[in-house]
């Protein structure tokens, strides 16, 4: 039993369903067991690409991964993180064909729930209500993306991401104190920003300057978190994470 529980607390998807609706033991078998046996895939993979139909869902439980668009230009547009314990679209395969893409960002593990499992899955009114719920999350964390890109400023849009992504990440227990992995590169904040990587190394540098963060070797450090909250106007509200936003 005790090395149930051990799983129990080192599983991303199950802490993160917790923390929106408790759950059963049935229930938290049931989502240990579908994270069983995951592959690693490398970074830089696309999982799945805009106009594929989709084949269930994918899990991320190790790394980092994105949803993005892009242009006929080439250029890309990320429009989501995935980190460890968030999945794809529940309601995914309801969908002809996928109108974005998920590729990984960094090394990941990935675990791919086929839609029997998904509707088996939501068949269990605990886990039901807290997939609804992510997806809620999700939906208002892309608005609050929107509003950053349209209305702050670099500065302010990475001060706004290291908050939310330090947040996020601490609720699953993958923040230690003020310090996380961040294995994104210059260019993948810049797809984030929708700036320049040149502009995004200027930001940088002043988040730095300003004694608000340090970015070594893959792992961000904010060193000033009530400064940092206060330069990017963060509100944590919309992750709708209870007690665990407390800071």
């Amino acid at each position: 039993m005790a090395d149930s529980k051990l799983e129990a607390a080192g599983n991303p998807f199950l802490r993160k369903l917790e923390g929106f609706v408790p759950l059963p033991e049935a229930d938290r078998a049931a989502l240990l067991k579908i994270s069983e046996n995951p592959q690693v895939v490398s970074a830089g993979t696309d999982l799945i690409r805009e106009g594929e139909p989709p084949d269930g869902m994918f899990l991320i439980l190790d790394g980092f991964a994105c949803r993005y668009k892009l242009r006929g230009n080439g250029t890309r547009q990320i429009v989501a993180y995935l980190i460890p314990g968030d999945a794809g679209d529940v309601d995914g395969a309801l969908l002809r064909a996928m109108d974005h893409s998920i590729c990984t960002l960094s090394a990941c593990r990935v675990a791919r729930i086929a839609p029997d499992t998904i509707w088996d899955l939501l068949q269990r009114p605990a886990v039901a209500a807290a997939l609804r719920k992510s997806k809620l999350v999700d939906e208002a964390t892309l608005r609050e993306w929107l509003s950053n890109v349209g209305r702050r400023t670099t500065v302010e849009q990475l001060a706004h991401l290291f908050c939310e992504v330090h947040l996020r990440l601490r609720a699953i227990g993958r923040a230690d104190g003020n310090r996380f992995e961040l294995p994104l590169t210059q260019q993948d904040l810049a797809d984030t920003t929708g700036q320049t990587s040149v502009h995004v190394n200027r930001s940088l540098r002043e988040l730095r300057s300003e004694g608000l963060i340090e970015l070594q070797q893959r792992h961000l450090t904010i060193l000033d978190l009530p400064r940092l909250k206060l330069l990017a106007e963060f509100k944590s509200e919309y992750l709708h994470l209870g007690d665990q936003a407390a800071a």
